[in-house]
Order: structure tokens, then sequence, then C-alpha cells
């Protein structure tokens, strides 16, 4: 893995002006308080800093190795404390022999370089401990940014493969009643039965256009609501009355698609299915601040025996909603007497 100074050309940049900085504050202080010569100070700050930002710079492989071997905590500290003797130890050497190199004829000098060993051995210490609290900083840092990217795609692949089965749910129970519809006008109405194999043809096939692009517009969605009831009313001929109440200025509106028709298709089990009279079911839409409001209404028989089951699922849908929105206040269900009434909302300012 490369040192986040080399990844990071922000971080080379603050990385060097610290220790340009270091390097004028040493000067400074050695300058004034020791009073040496400037020049001699400019070099001792330049060769010891010089050398102690390149040790500095590799000690992220160092850091980097001790985690990847996953060491007890035991293991870690004694790594550590090896490494800082060692670090120290050549940083000082090495500016030592360099500067008797450079300054040996400077015998003052020299004199004041033995002196100050053991307080620049207690700096070099602070730098470790720097160094390695900054490194491991970092370190936690970008793990803690790539699990959350990891988490984030996994949840991202969860969030489809949810989706994908909710909606998978669709197209085989509606595509078993339509085919048993156009089985039965084969017989009776062949020019219908191609009609409605044509309808159920394109609703499929905006099905299954859609499977990628999670929403579509509601003047879309009507259409293909269109093709389902045009099919539904062989079932169910005049017992199935259907009236859409939708305002132009809903029309463009975003909504998950293929949405409306489980819903319409609940609504028709549960309110024609068992019916012997004309049973309304009515669309409207209703625009508000913050949401944009579908009523779906149908009259049904309390008395009459339901179909098992749900159907689709109301309960798909409110669980589509919540896995696109985030919200758990986008579907509600009320039922009346005589009545039965589902009101889809979709929010106006956030996109699944």
């Amino acid at each position: 893995m490369l040192n986040p100074f080399i990844k990071n050309r922000q971080y080379l940049i603050t990385y060097l002006l610290v220790w340009v900085v270091v390097a004028i504050i040493q000067t400074a202080v050695l300058n004034y308080y020791q009073d040496m010569d400037l020049m001699v100070s400019m070099v001792d700050a330049a060769v010891f800093n010089f050398i102690l930002a390149i040790i500095g710079f590799g000690l992220w492989y160092i850091l980097r190795f001790n985690i990847k071997e996953q060491l007890s905590s035991f293991d870690l500290v004694i790594n550590h404390f090896i490494v800082g003797i060692v670090t120290i130890a050549f940083w000082m050497g090495s500016g030592y022999y360099l500067m008797l190199m450079i300054e040996s004829a400077d015998k003052e000098y020299l004199d004041f370089l033995k002196l100050s060993l053991p307080w620049r051995a207690i700096i070099g210490t602070f730098f470790y401990l720097i160094f390695v609290l900054i490194y491991y900083m970092i370190l936690y840092y970008e793990d803690l940014q790539q699990k959350l990217k990891v988490e984030s795609e996994l949840n991202s692949l969860v969030r489809e493969a949810e989706l994908n089965a909710l909606k998978s749910q669709i197209n085989p129970h509606f595509l078993f009643n339509s085919l048993n519809s156009i089985s039965s006008l084969t017989m009776t109405d062949p020019e219908k039965a191609q009609e409605m194999v044509i309808k159920l043809s394109d609703f499929m096939r905006y099905s299954l256009s859609h499977d990628r692009n999670e929403t579509t517009s509601l003047r879309r969605e009507l259409e293909n609501t269109e093709r389902y009831l045009d099919i539904e009313k062989v079932r169910f001929g005049k017992r199935l009355k259907y009236v859409c109440n939708i305002p132009e200025g809903c029309l463009n509106l975003q909504i998950p698609n293929m949405i409306l028709q489980p819903l319409l298709e609940n609504a028709i089990k549960h309110g024609v299915h068992n019916s012997t009279e004309e049973v309304l079911i009515e669309l409207d839409c209703q625009i508000s601040d913050e949401f944009a409001e579908l009523h779906i209404t149908n009259d049904f028989d309390p008395e009459a025996t339901r179909p098992k089951g749900e159907g689709i699922g109301l309960k798909n849908i409110r669980n589509r909603l919540q896995l696109l929105y985030h919200r758990s206040d986008l579907f509600e269900v009320k039922m009346g007497k005589i009545e039965f009434e589902v009101i889809l909302r979709i929010p106006k300012n956030t996109a699944p």
C-alpha cells in the first residue's frame, strides 16, 4: 500500500512544509539561545531534520507490516520499542557523522554536537511517537472509508436484489391469469384474443424494459395500467369499471415503475372477483407540498368470501417503497364498510 504522502499531493505538501517550519525553528533556537553561527545553525537543522523526514516517510511501511501481520498487543509494543530504538539510533548516528564531516574544523560546534546527543534522543523519541500517532490515525481513517465503501456497495447489491425479488413476483402471477383469459378468447373471439396477445406483449415489454430503471413518469405508468385493465376486462366484463381522475399536473410525476399494476390487481381480486355487480375502481392524484398522493379506491362486498392470499401482496409494495425512499410512511391502507382505499405517497424532492 502506497504511503499516504505519495497518494495525496496535499498531504505531501503539508508534510514538507511542516519540516521546513521545524528546521526554521531549530535554526532560530540554535542561533539565538546557543549563540551559534547562523550558517552552522542552518546546516545542523537541515541535516538532522532532512534525515528525520526521510526516516519518518519510511516508517509508514513498517506500521503497515505490523498491522498486516495482526500481531498481539504485547508483540506490537515490543516491535514499536525496537523500531523506535533503531530509528532514533540511526537518525542520531547518521546526523552526527555527517555533521562531523561537514563541520570538522569547528571545534566549538563539535563539542556542542556531543553534548546535544541526549536532548536530540528525547526529540527523536517525541517525533517517532508523533509519526506513529499520525500514521495510525491515517490508517484508521482509510480503513473506515474502505469499510464504508464496501458496506455501501453491499447494501446497494442487497437493495437491488430485494427490489428485483419483489418486482419478479408481479410478472408470473399476472401472466398466468392473462394466458387463461386469452385461452378462453381463442375459442369465442379469435380476433379479440389476438388483440389481447398484443396488449399482453406490450405490457410485458414495458415491465422487462424497466428492470434496471427504478422510476418512470406517471403518464407512462398509466398507459401500461390501461393495457393491464383491458386484459382484465376480458375476464370480468361489465363488472369492472375503472375511472381515472388524474390532473395534467400529475402526469409528469416520477414514480416507481410497475407500482400501480399490483395495486389495481389487488383491487380487482378483492373487489371485482367476488362480486356479481359492477365494481368501481377509482384512481386519483393529489399534490401537496411534500408528496404527490395517489389514491386507489374500490368497492367490495363485506359479506363475500375473500380469495385466499394477498395476490401480489400489499406488503410487497410497502417494502419496495421502504427500500427506494428509506421511509415507512409512504403507504397507507384504509378499509371502510364497503370501500377499500390504498394511499401511495411519492416524495416530491427525493429521488430513489
